[in-house]
């Protein structure tokens, strides 16, 4: 398994990365494979100007080739490693519960391929501004930090715990 020790490689845990890994196995293999059959059974049905489900195929296999190259780039250059210790303190792979500008809010940190697809979590870079401001803080601390744009806005950190998928 490949792991980057630059501090700009994404950090996913060891059960995100599996999870990617199956996902980058299967549409690579089985799930190419099943694609292009159907390409080439909507090519057998004739004029390809006006074969729907041929250019519904097209677009699928295109789709499914980005993501392919997605999950490779991702896969090769993530640092791996075990979830974050509970200890309130903001890192990739933690549940941050926090006040920005005043307004309560909860979210993931670190990168969306972290999150289990099922969780409506919404998810903060720690490359973002917000990001890089909170990262390394400690629930109960507060930041503040220069909005894209322009704006001071300050965020308390009122809780920082692991996420579980």
């Amino acid at each position: 398994m490949p792991t980057s020790n630059t501090d700009s490689a994404p950090w996913l845990t060891q059960e995100a990365y599996d999870r990617l890994k199956k996902e980058l196995d299967e549409r690579s293999g089985p799930g190419r494979a099943e694609i292009i059959d159907r390409i080439e059974q909507a090519r057998e049905e004739g004029d390809l100007k006006e074969n729907g489900g041929y250019h519904a195929a097209r677009e699928e296999q295109s789709k499914n080739e980005g993501r392919i190259q997605e999950l490779t780039h991702l896969l090769e250059t993530a640092r791996v490693g075990d979830a974050p210790k509970d200890d309130g303190i903001v890192e990739s792979g933690m549940v941050v519960e926090a006040k920005i500008a005043g307004d309560k809010t909860t979210f993931l940190f670190g990168n969306r391929e972290i999150a289990d697809d099922e969780d409506d979590l919404e998810v903060y870079s720690e490359r973002s501004p917000l990001g890089e401001a909170i990262h390394g803080v400690k629930a109960g601390e507060s930041v503040t930090y220069t909005a894209p744009n322009g704006k001071d806005i300050t965020v308390e950190i009122i809780k920082a715990t692991p996420y579980k998928a």
